[in-house]
C-alpha cells in the first residue's frame, strides 16, 4: 500500500483511544510488545506525556512497523534561519499594536512547507516547555522523498490558501482553508500541496508551534455538556504504509536547531497502531459558537476550540480561538469587540473574508500583534458604523478569523519587524476618533 494512493479515511474523536491496521491482523492481542509481533513487525511506543502523567491526561501510541526509527543515518546541522523558537529578550518592542499585511510569495523562490516556514512572534523557552510561537508558511513545493519531525513541540496548522495533503507516520489527513489540523510534537510527516501540484496555486497558512501542554478541548464549565468544538468531530487517520518504502531525507527540529538525516527506507511504514496519541483533523465548520441572545457580549473566551494549560489554573499557557459565521442578535449592544485592554496577549489571523472591528485593513493571510495591555480595537469605520447601524438580526457569513492567545508577551523576531510586510500606518486606523463627550446627551 502506498500513502501517495490511499483512500483518505478517519477515525472520529479526539483522544480517544484509537486502534488501526492496514493489514488484517497487524495488531497483537493482549500484549502491546510480545517476543514476537504479528507479521514480524517491530512494535514501538511513542509517548508524548511523561509516563507518570495522571490517567486522564496520559498520551501514548504503540506502532507496529517495519523498521524501528532507530534505523536512520547521522544527523547533520541544517540551516532554517527564519523558523526561530522562543522570545528573544533582548528585543525591545514598543507597547504598540502590530500588523502585517498578507506575506507574499516570493517570484522564483521553490521551497516545501519546512523551508517554507518563517517565525513572526513567540515567547517562552521549548526547553522548559512553556509558551509557544506564531509562524506563517508560504509553501510552493510538495515534500516527496522527505519528512519532518519536531521534538520542540506540537504544531497547530491552519490553511489560509490551498489545501495541505499531510502523510504521518500513523495515516494521511487532508486539510483545506477552514479547517485545521494537530500534529503531535515528536511525530513524522510531511506535507504535499495537492493545488499546488495541480496547478492551482501554492499554498498559505498559520502555525501555533507549541512548547507547553498538549492542546486538548476547553472545560465547558455553566455552558454545559454540549457545545463549542465536540470530540466526535475531531478525525485521526488510519493506517497506511509506503510501499515501496523509498529511502527519505529526515529532518528535525530539537532544541531550536534543525537536524537532517538520511534514512534507509520511508518513516512512513507503520502498519498498524493503537493508542491515544494522534494527529487530528477538525472542520471549523462543526463549531457550536455560543452568543447573547439579549444584550451586551460574553467574553470571547466561548470561542475556544483548544487550549493548552499553564500552572495557573484558567489562565492558558495558549488558547487557539476562532471568530465564524455566527448570527448576531443582541438588542441595544455595540455588536463588533469592545475596546480592551487584555492580559493575554493576542496574534491574530484571517483565514477569508472580513473581519467585523477591520473590515477594509486586515486582510486574508494577514496578521496582527496585540501584546499585553496593549489597547485595541474597532478601527474608525467599524465603530461608525456600528454606533448607527440599524440593530435588526444580522449574520456574520463568509468569514474566519482565529487567535492563538498566551498569557506570555509575544516577541516579534528581526524578520517580522524587518523583512515581513509590516504595517506602518496601522496606528493610523484610531487616528480619527475624536472627543464625542456630550454632557447633555443624557
Amino acid at each position: 500500500m502506498s500513502t501517495d494512493n490511499a483512500t483518505l479515511s478517519y477515525q472520529s474523536g479526539f483522544g480517544n483511544e484509537y486502534a488501526s491496521e492496514a493489514v488484517p491482523h497487524a495488531l497483537p492481542r493482549g500484549r502491546n510488545s510480545p517476543q514476537r509481533a504479528p507479521l514480524d513487525l517491530y512494535p514501538e511506543l511513542i509517548s508524548g506525556t511523561a509516563f507518570t502523567a495522571p490517567r486522564h491526561e496520559n498520551r501514548r501510541s504503540w506502532m507496529y512497523r517495519r523498521q524501528p526509527s532507530v534505523v536512520a543515518g547521522r544527523y547533520q546541522p541544517y540551516t532554517q534561519a527564519l523558523w526561530t523558537t522562543g522570545g528573544d529578550k533582548n528585543m525591545a518592542i514598543a507597547p504598540e499594536p502590530l500588523r502585517w499585511h498578507p506575506i507574499p510569495f516570493e517570484p522564483g523562490v521553490e521551497q516545501d512547507f519546512v523551508d517554507g516556514m518563517r517565525t513572526l512572534a513567540a515567547n517562552g523557552d521549548a526547553e522548559s516547555q512553556t509558551g509557544m510561537g506564531s509562524l506563517v508558511y508560504l509553501a510552493t513545493r510538495s515534500m516527496e522523498q522527505r519528512a519532518f519531525v519536531n521534538a520542540d513541540g506540537e504544531l497547530l496548522i491552519v490553511p489560509q490558501q490551498g489545501r495541505l495533503r499531510i502523510t504521518t507516520e500513523m495515516g494521511l489527513l487532508e486539510v483545506q482553508p477552514g479547517e485545521i489540523a494537530l500534529i503531535p510534537r515528536g511525530v513524522a510527516f510531511k506535507i504535499a500541496l495537492p493545488d499546488s501540484d495541480a496547478g492551482a496555486g501554492p499554498s498559505r497558512g498559520y502555525v501555533c508551534e507549541n512548547y507547553g501542554a498538549q492542546f486538548r478541548l476547553p472545560e465547558l464549565g455553566p455552558i454545559g455538556s454540549n457545545g463549542l468544538a465536540n470530540a466526535r468531530d475531531f478525525l485521526a487517520p488510519v493506517a497506511a504504509f509506503d510501499e515501496p518504502a523509498e529511502p527519505h531525507e529526515l529532518i528535525k527540529k530539537f532544541g531550536g536547531r534543525f537536524w537532517r538525516a538520511p534514512t534507509r527506507s520511508s518513516p512512513f511504514n507503520v502498519v498498524a497502531w493503537h493508542g491515544n496519541l494522534a494527529p487530528v483533523k477538525y472542520d471549523t465548520a462543526h463549531f457550536m459558537t455560543i452568543g447573547s441572545i439579549s444584550f451586551d457580549h460574553p467574553d470571547p473566551s466561548i470561542f475556544t476550540v483548544l487550549t493548552s494549560p499553564s500552572d495557573t489554573p484558567g489562565t492558558a499557557n495558549c488558547d487557539f480561538v476562532i471568530f465564524p459565521p455566527r448570527w448576531l442578535v443582541m438588542e441595544n449592544t455595540f455588536r463588533p469587540p469592545w475596546y480592551h485592554r487584555n492580559l493575554m496577549s493576542e496574534f491574530m489571523g484571517l483565514v477569508y473574508g472580513e473581519y467585523d472591528a477591520k473590515p477594509g485593513g486586515f486582510k486574508p493571510g494577514g496578521a496582527s500583534l496585540h501584546n499585553c495591555m496593549v489597547p485595541h480595537g474597532p478601527d474608525e469605520e467599524a465603530f461608525d458604523k456600528a454606533s448607527q447601524a440599524d440593530l435588526k438580526p444580522q449574520k456574520l457569513d463568509n468569514t474566519l478569523a482565529f487567535m492563538f492567545e498566551s498569557r506570555y508577551r509575544l516577541v516579534p523576531t528581526a524578520y517580522a519587524m524587518n523583512q515581513a510586510p509590516l504595517d506602518q500606518d496601522y496606528a493610523d486606523c484610531w487616528a480619527g476618533l475624536k472627543d464625542q463627550f456630550n454632557a447633555d446627551a443624557g
